[in-house]
């Protein structure tokens, strides 16, 4: 119930448009009523008694009407489904603005296909449930009881004996409304694994043709097509029985009415006009509980889609903490007190970390895989929050920081870069996309990239490529470094910014990053030892914790894990 509540709050915004679409709606359904009462009167009155001119008038009159009814007619088809595309369109805006919101775990359980399906194809039928649906009800509602009341004037008893037959349709729609839910929610769940299937190959493409495994991806794939098509198939039998059902319970009323009218029309109880338009008016009749059994089908399929958004909806977002500040006049010190971290329960990827980075400094992470390092990184700017103790941002705790302000402070740039579909412009405009172009084209030059730009046909134009793909690992990190000189934040952090490099490149990049870090606090998370010969201190971390900590000089002269490294590196 809260579901359509909330689905029905959607109409709000689009009430006149809506209110338009009824009203045409409703005289669509008094037009329909007209033909059987005129046919009425013609077989009764007319032809009996000659009256020809009669005739001619009432045949122009319908006529008048039905070109009425093809206006009303285009109305209702135009702007009842501008008003299903519109309000599609704000659940997808607001579903948009939610995925924003939602915490890094959501993401990190959910499949991107998923998600894609949800916002896509979920919401594709609700365009039509929110045109036909209020329409087939509200039109139905109006035949039934104008049809009921003029079959009752035409024969009280005849309309009786209909009647006695709508419970069987009733109860039939009723007993398979569960089957037709479930059919339609497990075909949502299969159209969403398959999307989801698609979109992990596409992206993988260049890895499947470097194995040459297009046979074991098409595998994979058929897998999830045949379960998809399976999902389908139950689907349509449940409504092949609805359909067909219900189809015979309607058909049997044509029978029901031409044996019982008949017996009627036999001893006397009706003429051959009321017979003829009463005939009709079944038709009439009919069609509405019709369109309330497609209703019905539309609303399940329709409803399944939206109670998939309305869940996406209900997901808990990130909230700042009651009384949060924004975080103001930053000089970059930073403090990890006994801060415990897991990403599950059954383990700690970080357990009573004490950290303490004065403002300006640089501070680098090294050790083994799965110290714990690039997780120290993202609980600075709150992407998880910590299982025990506290971070500190110039003495204040970040969780009484707003998220907007702590992360506007923070800039980040990462191993795996990430470039969005566009060009390099918007890609470095990203950082702050209320920049000037020249100060776009500043972040370019500061991060050695500007001249690369330059040499390229389209400049700053460039297409790069879904993620980035027409440009080298290089020039992608070079392009992210812009991004965050553009975005000017007194905290960075560097995961692994280079490790992916080659020497030559790494070392120009080097320098690059060595500008970006001047003035800032700096937290540098490494594996090639090279990059962090400068930091001011040098954290050893591995699955016990910390377990060294001092400059370069100091660590190498202790021989211990930190030399081990070093020397492991630079044996040669």
């Amino acid at each position: 119930m809260a579901n359509i509540k909330r689905f029905i709050s959607y109409y709000k915004k689009h009430l006149k448009l809506f209110t338009l679409d009824m009203v045409c709606a409703f005289i669509m359904a008094g037009c329909d009523l007209f033909y059987p009462m005129v046919t009425r009167s013609i077989i009764n009155v007319y032809i009996p008694n000659r009256e020809l001119w009669l005739i001619v008038a009432w045949c122009v009159a319908l006529l008048l009407i039905y070109i009425l009814k093809a206006v009303l007619s285009y109305i209702v088809q135009y702007f009842g489904h501008i008003v299903g595309v519109r309000m599609q369109a704000d659940m997808r805006r607001d579903v948009f603005a939610r995925l924003q919101k939602l915490p890094f775990t959501f993401f990190d359980e959910n499949k991107t296909g998923s998600i894609m399906s949800r916002v896509i194809n979920g919401l594709h039928e609700i365009t039509e449930l929110a045109h036909h649906g209020p329409e087939d009800l509200f039109i139905s509602f109006i035949m039934l009881i104008g049809s009921f009341i003029i079959l009752a004037n035409i024969n009280l008893y005849l309309t009786i004996i209909i009647f006695v037959m709508l419970p069987f349709a009733v109860f039939f729609t009723f007993k398979l409304r569960i089957k037709l839910s479930n059919a339609f929610r497990e075909t949502r769940e299969e159209v969403s694994n398959i999307n989801a299937a698609l979109e992990n190959s596409i992206s993988g493409i260049r890895v499947a043709k470097a194995f040459t495994n297009d046979s074991y991806e098409n595998e994979r794939f058929e897998e999830r097509n045949i379960s998809y098509v399976g999902a389908r198939a139950r689907a349509y039998k449940v409504m092949a029985e609805f359909h067909s059902g219900n189809t015979l319970i309607l058909d049997s009323m044509h029978v029901v009415v031409l044996v019982a009218g008949g017996l009627f029309c036999y001893h006397g109880h009706i003429n051959f006009g009321d017979l003829a338009a009463y005939l009709l008016y079944i038709n009439s009749f009919l069609s509405p509980i019709r369109r309330l059994i497609g209703f019905i089908e539309q609303y399940q399929n329709g409803m399944s889609g939206f109670n998939r958004f309305a869940d996406l909806m209900d997901t808990a977002a990130e909230e700042d903490s009651p009384g949060a500040r924004d975080l103001d006049n930053v000089e970059g010190e930073i403090e990890f007190k006994n801060v415990t971290f897991s990403y599950d329960k059954d383990s700690s990827v970080l357990k009573d970390i004490s950290v303490h980075v004065e403002p300006g400094k640089t501070v680098a992470l090294v050790g083994p895989s799965g110290g714990g390092k690039t997780t120290f990184c993202r609980l600075l700017p709150r992407f998880y929050d910590v299982d025990d103790g506290d971070i500190y941002i110039d003495g204040k705790n970040i969780k009484d920081i707003t998220l907007r302000s702590l992360r506007e402070n923070i800039g980040i740039v990462q191993q795996e870069v990430f470039l969005f579909t566009g060009s390099i412009y918007e890609n470095i405009a990203y950082g702050r996309p209320d920049a000037t172009k020249e100060e776009v084209y500043e972040a370019a030059k500061r991060a050695k990239i500007h001249d690369f730009i330059l040499t390229l046909e389209d400049g700053y134009n460039s297409y790069v490529g879904e993620h980035g793909v027409k440009l080298s690992g290089g020039q992608k990190q070079r392009v992210a470094i812009a991004r965050v000189f553009l975005k000017n934040p007194p905290i960075v952090i560097l995961d692994e910014a280079t490790s992916s490099l080659d020497n030559i490149t790494e070392t120009m990049i080097q320098r690059s990053l060595e500008e970006l870090s001047s003035g800032r606090t700096t937290i540098v998370v490494a594996h090639r030892l090279s990059t962090v010969r400068r930091a001011d201190e040098i954290l050893v971390m591995t699955d016990e914790g910390i377990i060294e900590r001092g400059n370069h000089e100091e660590l190498l002269a202790r021989d211990g894990e930190y030399a081990v490294l070093y020397n492991a590196q630079f044996k040669d």
